[in-house]
């Protein structure tokens, strides 16, 4: 099974915009782990604008 481009290049523009890794790096995440980055940059994003 292969991963909508567009979903995989909307995970690798979230991470890039917020952590500022470089393509290489976000693409050789594993789908689980990029995932994972992904909620844990949700988090810090929805403390920042509660506080």
């Amino acid at each position: 099974m292969t991963y909508a481009a567009d979903r995989l290049w909307e995970e690798v523009a979230y991470v890039a915009y917020y952590f500022h890794w470089p393509l290489e790096t976000i693409l050789d995440l594993e789908h689980a782990h990029r995932l994972t980055v992904i909620g844990e940059i949700s988090k810090i994003h929805d403390a920042i604008n509660a506080g």
